[in-house]
C-alpha cells in the first residue's frame, strides 16, 4: 500500500467513512481584522462527519463562519484524533433541497441531535462542506510504518 492509501485508511478508521460523528475546529478568516490591521484567524469547534477527504457539517447560513466563509472560503481543521488539514469550503444550500438528499440522511444516521436541533425546515439550514486540499496525519502507533503523513488530498499523494 502506498503512503496516500496508509493516510486514508487512517482517516477512515478515525473519522469514519459516512458513519461517525466528529468534533474538529473549523478556523476561518474574522471578517474585521486585528488591532494592527492585519486579518485574524476565528475558530470554533464544530460537528462534522467524514468522508472521503471531505467533512460535511450542519449549520446555519446567517452564522459568523458562513459570512467569514462568503469572504474567503480557505479554511482549517484540527481534530482531535492526531489531524489538522487545510481546506476549500463551500455552501451546499438548503439541507432539504434534493441535491442534498443523501447527505441529510448521512446526518440524521450519525448525528444523534440532528432531529432536535438541525431546524431544517429553515431555508437557513445548510451543508457547508469542507473538502480538504492538504493536511498532517499523526500515528503515534506507527500502525502502517510511519508516524507522520503529509498529505495531498488533491493529487491523492502523501510523504
Amino acid at each position: 500500500m502506498s503512503k496516500y492509501e496508509n493516510a486514508m485508511k487512517l482517516m477512515e478508521e478515525r473519522c469514519g467513512n459516512g458513519n461517525k460523528d466528529n468534533l474538529i475546529a473549523l478556523a476561518t478568516i474574522a471578517l474585521a481584522p486585528n488591532a494592527a490591521g492585519n486579518p485574524r484567524p476565528a475558530v470554533r469547534m464544530v460537528d462534522a462527519y467524514y468522508e472521503n477527504g471531505v467533512f460535511y457539517i450542519s449549520t446555519g447560513a446567517d452564522k459568523t463562519k458562513m459570512l467569514e466563509i462568503e469572504k474567503n472560503n480557505d479554511v482549517a481543521i484540527g481534530g482531535v484524533d492526531w489531524f489538522v488539514a487545510h481546506g476549500t469550503a463551500e455552501n451546499l444550500g438548503w439541507v432539504k433541497d434534493e441535491k442534498n438528499a443523501e447527505i441529510r440522511a448521512t446526518m440524521k444516521k450519525v448525528f444523534a441531535w440532528y432531529d432536535d436541533h438541525a431546524g431544517e425546515d429553515s431555508p437557513n439550514s445548510i451543508v457547508l462542506r469542507i473538502t480538504l486540499t492538504s493536511g498532517t496525519i499523526i500515528d503515534n502507533e506507527q500502525k502502517y510504518g510511519v508516524w507522520k503523513y503529509e498529505v495531498d488530498f488533491a493529487n491523492r499523494t502523501a510523504v
